[in-house]
């Protein structure tokens, strides 16, 4: 098993090369598809449809956005989680959709990346659905972590033979620290997938949007500790905002 890593618009993209054929760990922004392709293509030396499987950890654009148009070119398969389809549904998850994108959008400015189309349509039509314990199909050395709390359906892959294991936003890090994800829509969920994730035999983390890290480099206890106790997300932050407002003009008259 060979796993390569990507720079993506915003994210590390990891594809892994076996004899099965080529596993993407996530599904990328829209903004990478080109690029991913191209390294299939010209860096490996492989035809697109070696590309046998893409899973989606969760349905941020950075993490969902480039599935369905890499399926289309490559004609991979699509994995996720039985409750990401439901993510962006509504009202309300089309506005969050909306918001998840602008923030795509900010981070890639604040990186130094040129502005680049983003947007992908919120609700995801997977290929296949998979749930905790179950192994990918055609790469049976992987292993699907159920891993919630950033949002309700995060997936984590491990790969059993060397200990090693793809956890996507579950960490990120800020000023040099790991801490929780934002947002954290499930932050009860979110420790209990530190504390699994803690009591596991994985050696070796790889995130999203933090360079590979020793299991021993990680101070879960502390992470766990100083996670936020109630939900922090777009609807709690806005409405968080019109309480402090509120409450001053009060106090004003």
């Amino acid at each position: 098993m060979k796993l390569h890593t990507l720079s993506g618009y915003i994210q590390h993209i990891y594809l892994v090369e076996d004899n099965a054929g080529l596993l993407l760990l996530d599904g990328c922004s829209r903004a990478d598809v080109d690029m991913v392709c191209d390294y299939i293509t010209q860096t490996l030396g492989r035809p697109l449809n070696d590309l046998k499987l893409i899973v989606v950890t969760h349905m941020h654009p950075d993490h969902a956005g480039g599935a369905m148009r890499l399926r289309g070119r490559t004609g991979a398969q699509v994995a996720a989680h039985p409750k990401a389809s439901n993510w962006y549904s509504g009202i309300a998850g089309r506005t969050a959709h909306s918001i998840d994108l602008l923030l795509t959008l900010w981070v890639a400015s604040r990186i130094g990346k040129h502005k680049a189309p983003v947007w992908y349509n919120p609700i995801l039509a997977p290929d296949l659905i998979v749930k905790d314990g179950q192994r990918l199909p055609q790469f049976h050395d992987w292993q699907v972590m159920y891993t919630p709390g950033h949002t309700d359906h995060d997936l984590s892959l491990v790969h059993l033979p060397t200990k090693q294991a793809y956890i996507a936003d579950v960490l990120v890090k800020v000023k040099g620290e790991l801490v929780p994800p934002y947002p954290l829509c499930h932050p009860n969920q979110y420790r209990e997938s530190l504390k699994i994730l803690a009591q596991s035999q994985i050696d070796t983390f790889f995130c999203a949007h933090v360079p590979p890290t020793a299991k021993a480099d990680i101070d879960f206890e502390h992470v766990i500790e100083n996670a936020p106790r109630k939900p922090k997300n777009h609807w709690h932050s806005s409405k968080n905002r019109i309480k402090k407002k509120l409450f001053g003009l009060t106090r004003e008259h």
